[in-house]
């Protein structure tokens, strides 16, 4: 009875009554476009590449189909109106490349959006130095994932010491230089961004999703400097995995 109602419905809406294997081709076909390397990252060109010659053949058979009067997987060979499976795949097909390359792009903005906000907040805090500085003729003292200490009335409202992106905190680095530990060691002021919680592990960290943060580890950190040889952490070498954002 069900199967009844099921052809029925479809015949009405003008739709071929696919087989089973055709609803499972259509299934292993439409989840292809997010499995190759998941919507949230930018697809490759040959990814590119695969997707557009994969429609440019199933629209080559479908007008080759049409010609000699072919309907592909329809279980209805008498039917002469809806759509035929392989009419549903370019469907699905055109919705698979407008994913690849709109949800690619919008994560893309997002993440610029974060680095901008980054770099505002990072001169905004050079600023709020700069008028400590005059004022008692120091630097402030390290403070471990915060902002510098006295610096509040200096800044303006916000939610210190959390950073842009999503999980991050401001780290102020004052590190004299028998703290570290590579060459050159002298006097280092910076400003860094951390994305790992404090003994954690590197399951726990939250990096930006950009190309520049793909090798960062837990001493990773993004960075302003604002004086010395600045690094991504104290114990570890200048070319260690980091993003110094004034550096260039």
């Amino acid at each position: 009875m069900h199967k009844y109602l099921i052809k029925n419905i479809a015949k009405r809406v003008g739709w071929y009554p696919v087989s089973k294997i055709g609803w499972v081709l259509t299934s292993i076909y439409t989840s292809s476009f997010f499995y190759i390397k998941g919507i949230e990252k930018n697809f490759f060109f040959y990814e590119k590449l695969l997707v557009v010659t994969s429609v440019g053949i199933i629209i080559v058979v479908m007008f080759v189909a049409r010609r000699v009067k072919i309907q592909p997987f329809s279980e209805d060979k008498n039917s002469t109106k809806g759509f035929s499976l392989i009419e549903l795949l370019i469907v699905i097909s055109i919705i698979g490349i407008l994913t690849s390359i709109v949800v690619p792009a919008f994560f893309s903005v997002k993440n610029k959006a974060y680095l901008s906000k980054a770099k505002a907040e990072f001169k905004s805090l050079e600023l709020s130095l700069q008028f400590y500085v005059d004022d008692y003729g120091v630097y402030p003292n390290d403070a471990n994932r915060n902002i510098p200490p006295g610096l509040e009335e200096y800044l303006a409202p916000g939610i210190w010491p959390d950073a842009a992106w999503p999980g991050s905190v401001f780290d102020w680095e004052n590190w004299p230089s028998n703290q570290l530990t590579y060459e050159p060691k002298e006097q280092v002021y910076q400003i860094s961004v951390r994305f790992c919680p404090i003994g954690g592990s590197i399951s726990e960290c939250n990096f930006p999703k950009e190309e520049w943060a793909e090798d960062f580890d837990v001493n990773s950190a993004v960075y302003y400097c604002i004086q010395g040889p600045c690094r991504s952490h104290a114990s570890k070498p200048a070319n260690h995995p980091g993003y110094c954002v004034n550096c260039q």
